[in-house]
Formats: C-alpha cells, structure tokens, sequence
C-alpha cells in the first residue's frame, strides 16, 4: 500500500496519477489527510496525559513522604481520572490509525511516469517483437483438436474429476508439460535464481502482504475451515518470505524462482477466451521474485525482461512485449509489461508472462525492509513475473510446431522430454 508520508508529501500528485489508472483518488485521499490530522491531535493529547501523570505520580511520592496524605489522595484521584481520560483518547487514537489503513489498503498502487494513459487492453502499447510467423496451412488445428489427436490432453476427463479448468495431461504431454516446467527453473537458475519450493495454500496475512487480500479475494479457491487460501501464483509465498524482515543491504539483490502449480477461479470469464488450455482453474508455472534497493529496481525489471524473451527466443516462439496502460494494470503494480506469443491456429496472441515492479507498494504492507549504509531501515522494492506460465505456451508449441508428421518439439527440450516428435 502506499504510504502515509506518500499522501502527505504531494496529494495531488497521487490524485493526477491513479486517474491514469481510472481511480478516483480524491475522496479516499482528502479523508486519509483529515483522519491524520485528527491522529496528530490524539496523539499530542495522549503524549501530554502521559507528561501529567508522570508528573502527577512524582508528586504522590514525594507528598507522601512529606506526610501530606490528604494532597497526596487528592492528587491519587486526579491520576484514576487521567488515566480514563488517557484510555479513552489512546482508544481514539487505535481507531482512526485503523481507519486511515483501511483507507490505504483500498487505494491503487501509484503507475509509474512511463506508464501510458488508457482504459482497455486497446489502449497497450507494443515495446518489441521478435520471432517468426509460422506458415500453417489452411488446414491447421488448434491445439484443443491437436491435444485429442494425439492423446495429450483429456479436457473430459478433467470435467469429471473436478469440473471444467481442470485438465488431466497424458503421455506425451505430461511429459513436455515437465520438460517446460525443468528447462525454465534450470534457466532461472543460470541466470543466478535461487530456487525455493514454497506451500501451495497461504494465511490471509500473505495475501494482504501481497495485495492478494481485499482487492482480488473472489478470484481465490478459500479453505474456509482453515481460512487459507489457494495460491493464484507463487509470488504471494515467495514474496511473504522476505514479511517483516530487515535485510542487510549487503544481502541485496535477493532474486527467487520457484515452480509451483496455482489455482484461480476466473470468475466472469467465457466465450472464445477459456477454451482448450487459454484459460483454466489450475496451471502449472514457473515465477522468478526479486527484493532490490529503490535505485536498483528499474535495471532489473529490465534483466527480468530480457530474461523472459530469451527464453521464448529459445522456444522458438514468435512474441511482442506490451507495456500495459495505466487502465490495463493490476491493482498493486507501479508498471507492467506483458509478453504474448503468437498461436498460429488460433491466429491471435496469447499473454504468456507479466513482469511488473511493484516499487514499495507491497514491501509497505509485507515491512519488507533494508538497513542501509545510514544504519535507518527503508522500503524494498519487489517485482516478479512468468518465467513462464505454462498453459499458453503449451497450446503454442503444440500449434506452431505442428506438420503433417507431428508435433516437433523445440530443441531445448529435447533433453528434457526424450523425444523430438510428437506423433
């Protein structure tokens, strides 16, 4: 969330840019001043009760030992009325420092100056793009039909488990499905990624870490007798590692990956969207995590960038990175920038990876926090990203990469999966 000190130094700054997210600061933000301005008083008038009865209890003592025990009384009563007195203001006080963050916990994260105005997706603006186009012929299938072909996914047998967003991976393609999930933690951990398995189920203090909790609450499968929450993507447990620790500078970067699988419930969605692998309940994925000094955060949201295209240079996957407008973006992210590969059958883009750098956003609500060389502790910056999700590229790969003899399977995976054709 953002800060208090934020709101105070320049409130019309955060005004004129969550506009460009399509908030409506203002209210939210004149009643966050106005509460601190009470807060400011109860505070001075709880410090100055605390300064009387101090007083006042040094001179019990000292009218006691000069025998004068009826001051004395007189002034034990005036201390029984103060201390009410003062527990009725700390009572205040408690309040409206809980008010003023649920007021902040409602309020967007600041866009960054280089994010673009808009409303929709229309409205992104395209930074790259790299790859080639596969040429399929007008016979080409899309990978719903290419999965039943060649008995890679069973999107029925899913519906009678579970429930449709469920799908079960056979053969051949559970195994390409674990040689993507293997070859994208081994790049993770080339490029100096530390990998950590982390729970799949968190506390509802990890997800307000986050932002998780309240803005997106009806998106997450809830465990209501343990009030847990399934993850939609292991940047909430991985991200809530680093909740309420100090880290020594000389400690930063911190950079993560992990593999984990993550469960949305994508309420609202339909149509062309959900069909086949384009949008589930459960998928498999593969995120990288960094905690990073303030003035270091930017460079690696790029390193993060080039981390991601490299990998689908590797696939050999046609893709385009977006920078997301500040419509288009998530509740808590300063900036965004999304990659989409081409499925070929499909012919249109599939969002495969987001990276985004959330500044102090989350690292405010998790008190994720480092020392630095002026010994003052200071708000991290954390930023993640799909490194990669795996439905999407699934259903590309097995699109673009299909002939009349079968599906080929990228070299990078070969060593992975055993096999070079799918047929």
């Amino acid at each position: 969330m953002l800060t208090l000190q934020q709101i105070k130094e320049n409130p019309t700054r955060i005004v004129e840019r969550l506009a460009v997210k399509g908030f409506d600061a203002k209210e939210p933000v004149d009643k966050i001043l106005s509460l601190d301005e009470r807060r400011r008083e109860l505070q001075l008038t709880n410090d100055n009760r605390a300064a009387e009865l101090n007083r006042l209890s040094g001179e019990i003592g000292r009218l006691m030992k000069e025998g004068k025990r009826d001051e004395a009384n007189d002034a034990k009563t005036k201390v029984a009325a103060l201390k009410e007195e003062q527990k009725a203001v700390a009572d205040k006080l408690t309040a409206t420092e809980s008010e003023i963050r649920e007021i902040l916990l409602s309020v967007p994260n600041i866009p960054c100056d280089m994010v673009p105005e808009g409303r929709t997706a229309a409205d992104n603006v395209v930074e790259k793009t790299g790859g080639n186009m596969p040429d399929l012929g007008a016979d080409a299938l899309p990978h719903w039909d290419l999965c039943k072909k060649y008995n890679l996914v069973d999107f029925d047998l899913g519906v009678k488990i579970t429930g449709a967003g469920f799908p079960v991976y056979l053969g051949k393609g559970a195994k390409l499905q674990r040689a993507l999930i293997q070859f994208f933690l081994d790049e993770a951990s080339a490029a100096g990624y530390l990998e950590v398995q982390p729970p799949y189920v968190v506390n509802e203090a990890s997800g307000y870490g986050t932002g998780q909790l309240p803005d997106k609450e009806g998106q997450m499968y809830y465990v209501n007798e343990d009030n847990l929450y399934l993850i939609p993507t292991a940047e909430v447990p991985v991200t809530n590692l680093y909740r309420d620790v100090i880290i020594p500078a000389d400690k930063l970067p911190i950079k993560n990956c992990a593999y984990s699988a993550c469960f949305r419930r994508e309420a609202g969605s339909y149509g062309k969207d959900v069909r086949g692998l384009n949008r589930l309940h459960q998928f498999d994925k593969v995120e990288i995590v960094r905690i990073e000094k303030p003035e270091d955060s930017y460079a690696a949201l790029e390193q993060m960038k080039d981390h991601v295209q490299g990998l689908l240079d590797k696939l050999g996957l046609p893709w385009h990175i977006l920078r997301l407008c500040g419509g288009d973006m998530s509740f808590t992210s300063a900036i965004t920038f999304d990659f989409e590969v081409y499925s070929a059958a499909q012919q249109r883009w599939l969002e495969v990876s987001s990276v985004s750098n959330f500044e102090t956003y989350q690292a405010n609500r998790l008190k994720c926090r480092y020392r630095g060389e002026d010994k003052k502790t200071h708000l991290c910056h954390t930023l993640n990203g799909s490194a990669l999700a795996l439905p999407r590229i699934m259903a590309s790969i097995i699109e673009n990469f299909q002939t009349p003899e079968g599906i080929v399977v990228p070299e990078c995976l070969r060593k992975y999966t055993g096999f070079d054709i799918i047929n």
